[in-house]
């Protein structure tokens, strides 16, 4: 700038000069307060700083989408192999990643051990501020916390189902919800359903016994852990045998609950030759005893008496009468010699 007023006139200096000094200061003013730290810190939502200092535009960040969260996250409760991530309210040095080991405890510099296992979120945040508190680190801490991993807890679902396999279960959910989330029972189940509770020292079994049919609310008043095995047994068999037009097996759907006249229904009732007087029932006791209880048809029919309930692995037994076979081959008999003499 000095040789180029060298070759200036001295009235062209004189106008110069004040523009040049002008530009200078504001340029020197600009860079001054371009330089100035940021008044407030660095918000959430703003890049962080370069290396040097906070000399980098902040530009706003943009929110990420929303996502779903797991119906059950309310009712979640931390477990072994969770990985929370903790924020402490205006103390950076307290953001951390925290490893749930197998007993339920993260470690907290300058802390310790604290217990969070089968807590809440809101809860082990409460602990773990009373243990910031209690240790005189922090006056009031506000602790944050969020799940960023979770451990892999299904629950198993077996038997009458539509689709079996194993559900991601985080929390503790109704027996009916996880029944519908394994597709529903099928035609074939019964009324026991079976819940192994893998939780605690001692592995237990629960027995759940319900009514399709009858207006019950015991499923929806059970609930399944995560880690359990939930299965849906299938109806017991009946098998109606001998003198009926259809022996075989035969479930008992109707809840569960199938007397002699719904079996014999099932078979599509006897035949001619079927000494139904005589008709019984083999039941096998528990000790492996085997029981014959004869089962009084005819009144049965007449309504005099209750038909007989069924239970699973029964057998009815229908007799064949050698009288009425007989007389059934005369007749077919002499119907046979009558057409021909006929023709």
């Amino acid at each position: 700038m000095l040789l180029t007023f060298e070759f200036l006139a001295p009235r062209a200096v004189s106008r110069i000069a004040p523009m040049l000094c002008l530009l200078i200061a504001f340029t020197t003013s600009a860079a001054a307060q371009n330089s100035q730290p940021k008044v407030g810190g660095t918000s959430t939502f703003d890049n962080p700083p370069g290396i040097s200092g906070n000399d980098t535009p902040t530009v706003r960040r943009r929110l990420s989408s929303p996502t779903a969260i797991p119906e059950d996250f309310s009712r979640l409760q931390i477990a072994p192999g969770f990985l929370l991530s903790m924020e402490v309210f205006d103390t950076p040095e307290y953001s951390l990643d925290l490893r749930v080991d197998p007993n339920g405890n993260v470690s907290i510099p300058m802390v310790g051990s604290v217990h969070v296992g089968d807590l809440t979120l809101v809860a082990a945040s409460s602990k773990i501020a009373a243990a910031l508190r209690d240790a005189k680190i922090l006056t009031e801490p506000q602790v944050n916390l969020n799940i960023e991993q979770y451990a892999g807890r299904d629950v198993t679902v077996l038997g009458e189902v539509r689709s079996p396999g194993r559900i991601e279960l985080l929390a503790p959910r109704h027996l009916d919800d996880v029944i519908a989330m394994a597709g529903g029972e099928t035609q074939y189940a019964g009324k026991l359903i079976e819940i192994r509770h893998e939780a605690g020292i001692t592995p237990r079994t629960q027995e759940i016994y319900y009514s399709r049919s009858r207006d019950n609310h015991i499923l929806s008043e059970s609930m399944v852990l995560p880690g359990d095995t939930v299965t849906v047994k299938r109806a017991g068999i009946v098998y109606v045998l001998g003198a009926v037009t259809r022996p075989g097996g035969y479930l008992m759907q109707e809840d569960g609950d199938l007397n002699v006249t719904q079996a014999l229904a099932l078979a599509y009732g006897t035949t001619m030759p079927a000494a139904v007087g005589s008709m019984r029932l083999i039941r096998k006791q528990d000790d492996g005893r085997v029981e014959e209880i004869a089962i009084p048809y005819g009144d049965i029919v007449k309504g005099k008496v209750a038909p007989l309930r069924l239970q699973a692995e029964d057998v009815i037994y229908v007799p064949v009468s050698k009288i009425k076979v007989v007389l059934t081959q005369t007749l077919l008999n002499t119907a046979l010699q009558a057409a021909i003499i006929y023709h």
